[in-house]
């Protein structure tokens, strides 16, 4: 059943086939799923296996030329393509390298295969305005400047912008902010970041505290529910309005920590205390333990602790001292609608954990 406050731009069934490049990730997971929901034949490729998806997933690595072509020769009837995939590298310059790569060589081997490509939909973020440089110019909008560094959001969308007119198909960037759902396996999600600090504070007896800076504490943000990009990606696939377009997509709402907080501990059943500032990264490995208390006394899902959460994720959000506000009126008057209330929807998804065992029950104070 679809989230309600998702249900407002009507979407393709049996559409076509496409092919999602990362589907073990947390947005090409979700993409994947709302084409199977919807009827299309899709396939999924990542390096890792996944188990009891309900598409044909096969594990690639897309880095490797040779095996990216092998892998999917037998491709021949995919329309769409959903490029998900992401590497992690320390440098711009290593960054570019090998996401450039990823593209480069799964479009490659769908030409190879003789697929009759119409359309590749393509992921960037906030990095494109400047987020994880501090401030930046809000709201936001895809008509921006480029900045002077080079990125491989750039990159990446030079290369597809020249290979779409080539081959003549489209595409469409779509820039999320703060991806919230979940994914097994996949450690990239501020969700988790908030469900497991709230619960090992919890088990320690301690208030949900908010371990930033003040400054982030007030700052106005934006979140994208994983749900309404996977829906924004199949509208991006077929919607004229939408072809080779860039657009910024969240869930319609801004907020602040300073708002939120406070439910988080009343949703949880906690007490609730003012900031302190802190690191994450460095203080939440020293409580592994208290973890594997929590997984053994509520039969949660055993995760190993270092892969359950990217604290460093955490880290950086709650650190931000700057709005991070991007406008979606572009997509809106392209003919995408949906919104959520971004409040609501978090503590759903903090239930959706607890149901899935990912999360220990929520008892009241």
């Amino acid at each position: 059943m679809t989230t309600p406050g998702l249900n407002l731009t009507d979407l393709p069934t049996n559409g076509g086939t496409v092919l999602v490049a990362g589907d073990g990730g947390l947005i090409g997971s979700y993409a994947a799923r709302e084409y199977s929901n919807l009827g299309w034949t899709v396939h999924g490729v990542s390096r890792r296996d996944l188990p009891d998806v309900p598409w044909q997933h096969r594990s690639v690595d897309l880095l490797d030329t040779d095996e990216a072509k092998n892998a999917l020769a037998d491709l021949s009837d995919v329309t769409h393509l959903v490029f998900a995939a992401y590497i992690e590298r320390p440098t711009d310059p290593e960054l570019i390298e090998v996401n450039d790569a990823l593209l480069r060589n799964t479009l490659d081997a769908l030409q190879a295969a003789g697929a009759p490509l119409r359309h590749v939909t393509l992921y960037q973020g906030g990095k494109a305005y400047g987020h994880h440089l501090g401030f930046f110019n809000t709201p936001a909008k895809e008509t921006d400047a480029r900045l002077i560094a080079p990125h491989f959001y750039y990159t990446q969308e030079d290369l597809l912008r020249r290979v779409a007119a080539e081959r003549n198909f489209t595409f469409t960037a779509l820039r999320p902010e703060g991806v919230t759902g979940y994914a097994t396996g996949n450690p990239m999600n501020l969700l988790l970041v908030i469900g497991v600090y709230a619960a090992i504070c919890k088990e320690l007896g301690l208030p949900m505290r908010f371990p930033g800076t003040r400054a982030a504490y007030d700052v106005l943000y934006q979140t994208t529910d994983a749900e309404l990009l996977g829906r924004a990606t199949v509208w991006a696939g077929s919607a004229d309005t939408a072809a080779n377009q860039v657009f910024n997509v969240n869930n319609g709402d801004q907020f602040r920590w300073s708002q939120l907080w406070p439910r988080f501990a009343e949703h949880f059943g906690m007490e609730y205390a003012p900031p302190q500032q802190m690191s994450l990264t460095d203080a939440m490995p020293n409580r592994a333990d208290v973890w594997q208390r929590l997984v053994e006394k509520h039969h949660l899902v055993p995760t190993p602790f270092e892969k359950l959460v990217a604290w460093p994720v955490g880290d950086f959000l709650f650190h931000h001292e700057a709005d991070n506000i991007t406008s979606t009126v572009k997509i809106r008057q392209a003919g995408f609608a949906d919104a959520l209330v971004t409040e609501t929807r978090l503590l759903q998804l903090f239930d959706r954990l607890v149901e899935r065992k990912v999360l220990p029950p929520i008892t009241p104070r």
